[in-house]
């Protein structure tokens, strides 16, 4: 992984030397060691503070909606899952492309840390990968563990090494193999379930809702300038969840927002400091528009309509709809 960060570094530093960008979107430490914070690096400043490990998960294209309204030009890291949202922001012209050089960067998954902290690993003050397995230092000793138990829901289904977006690509001098798990088994899981079991799981998860409003923030999706729960004309500015009612509002409203451009990122999941699983609420729909419009992934190509913005003569109508998909 060191030699990664140093290829990084060095070909920032060149681009930066350049003026071909003015300024470097990467991730720095944040105030415990598995902290990695999005954070804009200006041409003044050492790179010295740039990190990226197995901890930087988040997904920088939507600071991008920012970052290329300002003068000049940004360098921007993105993993291969990042690029399917640069994209699909790209068709959504939430970004303007010639404000950005995008860096495509190799991943080989990253960590969850509630799951480390599930197995009873706290105080952790580094990890180091061998590839399988994970050494995880803490202040109370090191531990171990497989790298498939520790990765994020999101990589153990990944959508492969493949960057859909770059100016230039920095190459994984350790090839590896991804994780492939079924993306959708919890979705067919849930879908088995009888209606009242279905629900009660729904109302187990979203009643734990604070509405910190994390995910919505986060999602490369969610980039309205104004959304209807900020907007006081709306009548759901603001709810708290002082009902069942509220507890699903909000997240279903969101996810039928982000019906069809949702990449299916994960970051909703990870950054809820209350562990719902909200990723499923939108592979259900991206498994839906799979079976009933044919196989689609946001953000693939820039250029593609998505089945939900056009039309065919082939799209399936609520009357031939049946359980098992159209007629």
């Amino acid at each position: 992984m060191q030699a990664i960060v140093d290829q990084i570094k060095a070909k920032a530093q060149e681009l930066l030397a350049a003026g071909t960008v003015d300024r470097v979107l990467g991730w720095e430490a944040g105030e415990l060691a598995y902290d990695r914070t999005p954070a804009v690096f200006g041409p003044a400043e050492a790179l010295d503070g740039l990190k990226y490990d197995l901890f930087c998960a988040a997904n920088l294209s939507k600071y991008l909606i920012a970052e290329t309204k300002k003068e000049g030009k940004v360098l921007a890291l993105l993993k291969p899952c990042d690029t399917y949202s640069f994209n699909q922001l790209l068709h959504e012209h939430r970004i303007r492309r010639e404000g950005v050089y995008v860096l495509g960067i190799p991943c080989r998954g990253k960590i969850d840390v509630r799951k480390l902290a599930a197995m009873g690993m706290e105080g952790i003050t580094g990890v180091e990968d061998d590839g399988t397995t994970l050494t995880v230092h803490t202040l109370y000793g090191d531990h171990t563990c497989s790298r498939e138990e520790a990765l994020l829901e999101r990589c153990l289904c990944c959508k492969g090494k493949e960057h859909k977006a770059f100016d230039e690509v920095i190459a994984d001098p350790e090839p590896y193999t991804e994780p492939d798990r079924d993306r959708f088994s919890m979705v067919s899981k849930l879908e088995a379930m009888a209606p009242q079991e279905r629900f009660a799981f729904w109302q187990g998860e979203l009643s734990k809702c604070i509405r910190c409003n994390a995910c919505r923030n986060v999602c490369p999706a969610c980039s309205c300038l104004n959304c209807v729960f900020d907007n006081p004309a709306s009548g759901v500015s603001g709810k708290a969840n002082v009902d069942p009612f509220e507890e699903q509002l909000f997240h279903i409203i969101r996810a039928f927002h982000v019906a069809g451009r949702c990449t299916d990122c994960g970051e909703c999941s990870r950054v809820c400091p209350q562990g719902i699983p909200l990723h499923l609420l939108n592979r259900k729909f991206i498994q839906d528009i799979n079976r009933f419009y044919g196989e689609y992934q946001a953000g693939a190509d820039p250029d593609a309509r998505g089945p939900l913005t056009s039309y065919t003569t082939g799209d399936v109508e609520p009357s031939v709809v049946s359980k098992g998909g159209a007629k």
